[in-house]
């Protein structure tokens, strides 16, 4: 099968770090990792291009590479909010129309409100720079405490971090939890941060010491996900009151305990619907959703989309059989 061809589109002065988001994720070519992404950089003048960080770059693509890609990332853009060519905003809405995908990391939100394809649409940006695209562009709905904001056809990210889970979000969009968790793992990354988790932490924190992280708990609670994970039980073993867990989860995770431990078990029931043949009924038990009705539940409000249907799309064998 053809690859998906994802191109970045660059200017100058181009920040290494927010095209690399992009580039690590679609581009690196990890050992027993299948590749599903061609990937590509191109820019208006095609040439020597300067960084933020003092040496230039080689792109010798122009916009017309932008007119076989399946998805389009703008990687930051700099200076904030400076005017786009025509040209370039010409060739990302035909791009769009075409049916490619159009992603923003950062300050590439910008480029994307000024093309006018966040119109009447959430989006977000670096939280530093929300309040000037709302400024900037009204008719955007600015988001200014999520890391990503999805709507399909176009997605745009917070900073350069936040780059990197939506990009592992799009991988895990297109070919399930189990192979974004590949890369990731390769990344040394969680493997799923959600889009709606704060993009900081609500107020400003001491310096947190080993004893006030959660990880510890998070590490234990994702081997227990077959079993009951109360509040009761989780601050028992944090050695917490369930007031100061909830409070920490919130400030850490940007969520809920009740919230973190359901996205663990939708994302392990998602990895077992890839990789085996268990019936739903199992993979409830297993994750600790305790039967198939309230997985099928959970996994329609979470995900849009029943597990049987998201079997039939990402499962192995299913994709096996499509290849042949």
């Amino acid at each position: 099968m053809d690859r998906h061809r994802v191109v970045a589109l660059v200017n100058a002065p181009q920040s290494p770090f927010e095209l690399a988001c992009a580039a690590d994720v679609f581009a690196t070519v990890r050992p027993g990792v299948p590749a599903h992404y061609a990937f590509q950089v191109c820019t208006e003048r095609p040439g020597p291009l300067p960084t933020t960080v003092g040496y230039t770059m080689l792109v010798d693509a122009g916009l017309g590479a932008l007119e076989q890609a399946d998805t389009v990332v703008v990687p930051g853009w700099q200076p904030t909010g400076a005017e786009v060519s025509p040209a370039i905003l010409d060739a990302l809405r035909a791009a769009h129309r075409r049916g490619a995908r159009v992603v923003s990391i950062c300050t590439g939100a910008f480029v994307l409100a000024r093309a006018g394809l966040l119109d009447g649409r959430r989006a977000t940006t670096h939280w530093s720079r929300t309040a000037k695209l709302a400024a900037d562009f009204p008719a955007v709905d600015v988001a200014s405490d999520v890391l990503y904001v999805d709507h399909g056809d176009v997605a745009t990210s917070a900073g350069s971090g936040a780059g990197i889970d939506l990009c592992l979000h799009l991988v895990r969009s297109d070919h399930g939890s189990a192979h974004a968790a590949e890369i990731a793992r390769s990344m040394v990354l969680p493997p799923h941060r959600e889009g709606s988790q704060l993009q900081y932490a609500v107020r400003p924190t001491p310096a947190r010491t080993a004893d006030e992280s959660l990880a510890p708990l998070l590490d234990w609670a994702t081997t227990q996900l077959h079993t009951p994970l109360t509040l009761d039980r989780l601050a028992e073993r944090a050695k917490l009151s369930g007031r100061t867990l909830a409070r920490r989860f919130t400030e850490q995770l940007g969520t809920s305990p009740g919230q973190w431990l359901l996205r663990q078990r939708l994302d392990a029931a998602r990895v077992l619907l890839e990789q085996t043949d268990l019936p739903v009924e199992a993979i409830a038990t297993r994750v600790g959703l305790a039967s198939a009705v309230n997985l099928r539940r959970r996994f329609r409000a979470a995900l849009g989309t029943t597990p049987g249907a998201y079997r039939r799309t990402f499962g192995e064998r299913g994709e096996r059989a499509e290849r042949k």
